[in-house]
């Protein structure tokens, strides 16, 4: 793609429209980016923002484990299980993750990142957020936009927590909760994107970043939405992965370089 003019958004999606967080950038040619963060007042102002833009950054799973679901399905029906399975394991040599708990984009992450493995969807609180996201995406496939769950239309799967691992932004902490130490966290985030960005982000947008992780996260998730938009994240490679990543979702991992975002 070129680099010239484009719109991203990033969105931390919640179980409802009142916590859930919005940034919208404004990528110019020679300029910008413009910043700013939206409340969207409900699902229909949530959906408009996404048809704007020209790629949505969304922090949230886009499908469940596919042993999950044929789990799930057996057990409905009232066959036979499938027999339960763990991902390869790691060339550390800890086992993969548990397929009915993760998906294999959630595997793949984890071990590229190496980090704590992303939230599961099936068996965690996340499900009641991902709910919401199906029915989002379901609304722009009725309204005639097709969304693939792999990130090659209008909306990426983006993971905040990962992306900060690739572009080599450590952590002292975590930067998720009230605390000084959080808050000083963040700041440290925000003055590394700047850094990698070239630019220093307006005041307003940098106070809301430093005083609340909703804000940061949604900041990060547009940053890669920019980078699916320039080809710079890492897409499924083999026939397994784009299977698993049409029916479970992918999570977009940016490239190791910040810079590479920059108008």
């Amino acid at each position: 793609m070129e680099r010239g003019d484009a719109v991203t958004v990033g969105i931390d999606l919640a179980a409802s429209a009142r916590r859930t967080a919005v940034c919208r950038m404004v990528w110019e040619a020679g300029g910008g980016p413009g910043v700013e963060f939206l409340a969207p007042q409900g699902d229909a102002d949530l959906l408009a923002v996404v048809r704007e833009a020209d790629k949505t950054g969304l922090d949230c799973p886009l499908g469940w484990p596919s042993g999950f679901v044929a789990t799930v399905l057996a057990h409905h029906h009232g066959t036979r299980l499938p027999p339960a399975a763990r991902f390869e394991g790691r060339a550390d040599g800890r086992p993969g993750l548990d397929a009915l708990r993760f998906r294999l984009t959630d595997d793949l992450t984890w071990k590229a990142t190496s980090t704590r493995p992303p939230l599961s969807v099936s068996t965690d609180l996340l499900g009641v957020v991902a709910l919401r996201a199906a029915y989002l995406l379901d609304a722009l496939a009725a309204a005639g936009v097709a969304v693939p769950r792999d990130g090659s239309g209008p909306v990426a799967e983006v993971y905040p927590a990962a992306a900060l691992r690739r572009w080599r932004i450590h952590l002292t902490g975590s930067y998720k909760n009230v605390r000084p130490e959080a808050r000083a966290v963040r700041e440290h985030v925000v003055h590394q994107v700047e850094a990698g960005l070239g630019r220093i982000l307006p005041e307003a947008v940098r106070t809301r970043c430093v005083a609340s992780h909703d804000h940061l996260d949604v900041l990060i998730c547009a940053l890669v939405a920019r980078a699916v938009l320039l080809d710079d994240t890492w897409w499924p490679s083999s026939p397994h992965e784009r299977a698993a990543a049409r029916q479970e979702g992918w999570i977009h991992l940016p490239g190791p370089d910040l810079t590479a975002l920059r108008p």
